[in-house]
């Protein structure tokens, strides 16, 4: 559940400049929140914060490096502000054949889609635990469900939001503070170009009624978490697709995902 707004409370967003990041931003401020923005590209930040009013700061910073996870505590407490939701959304992809992926590539997507939410939640989960209120969610993928041929290092870190988020919710009972993790089908933003794959594509590997806008994905989010739900999973074929995942044997359903990936089809 979330907690009750506060003075000095915030929700703090990472992954804040697009997609479903700036939609779930816009989806707690019409909730009555304060948000604090974080990504890095400052321009985005500053325009989407100019949209949303008094309710929004921003605190560019680049989470695949430590030291600028490390300092976000500071730089939100020079705010005057406390976190009471933290929101970790930031994340991105590569795209192909693990043997001929880019290490850098692949250790940066480490970084940012597992280390930092490791990093952020040690850093202000445990002030939530002492005034013994706050939320996070994590947000992770469908494909955190099984394995991702195609996207390997996106699958597997996908599957290690999911598992360390339930983890941490069973450490959080009955301290007042919640977790859970949102796991998106396929949605349209940004994201798919960046890790190399074109709209196109996407549209013809999965099916329409898989795909929800980022909208309905951040309303649903907050929605779920504030009912207490721990694993969220927005649109109904999603939520088969998730089943599907969990029932079908590996044998069967590697094959049929490695033929219907659009970055191993270009081989």
């Amino acid at each position: 559940m979330l907690p009750v707004a506060s003075a000095d409370g915030t929700v703090l967003v990472t992954g804040a400049s697009s997609g479903i990041g700036a939609e779930l931003a816009k989806e707690f401020v019409g909730r009555g929140r304060h948000v604090v923005l974080v990504a890095r590209r400052a321009d985005k930040l500053q325009a989407l914060a100019a949209s949303l009013g008094s309710a929004a700061d921003v605190l560019a910073a680049d989470l695949s490096k430590a030291d600028e996870r490390a300092a976000l505590p500071g730089r939100v407490a020079e705010l005057g502000l406390v976190v009471d939701v933290l929101v970790n959304n930031a994340g991105l992809s590569t795209s192909g054949p693990v043997a001929t992926s880019d290490p850098a590539a692949e250790l940066n997507l480490v970084e940012v889609d597992v280390a930092a939410v490791v990093d952020l939640c040690s850093r202000f989960v445990p002030a939530m635990v002492s005034r013994g209120s706050g939320a996070v969610l994590n947000v992770a993928s469908v494909g955190a469900f099984g394995p991702l041929p195609g996207q390997a290092a996106y699958g597997a870190a996908k599957a290690f939001v999911l598992s360390y988020t339930q983890a941490l919710g069973q450490e959080l009972n009955g301290t007042g503070v919640v977790a859970a993790a949102l796991c998106p089908g396929p949605v349209k933003t940004e994201f798919g170009a960046a890790a190399g794959i074109s709209d196109a594509d996407a549209e013809a590997a999965l099916p329409k009624a898989m795909w929800v806008s980022a909208a309905e994905v951040a309303s649903t989010a907050v929605d779920g978490l504030a009912s207490g739900a721990t694993v969220i999973v927005p649109g109904v074929f999603n939520r088969v697709g998730a089943a599907a995942y969990k029932i079908l044997p590996r044998r069967l359903l590697l094959p049929i995902l490695a033929r219907s990936h659009p970055a191993l089809k270009k081989r």
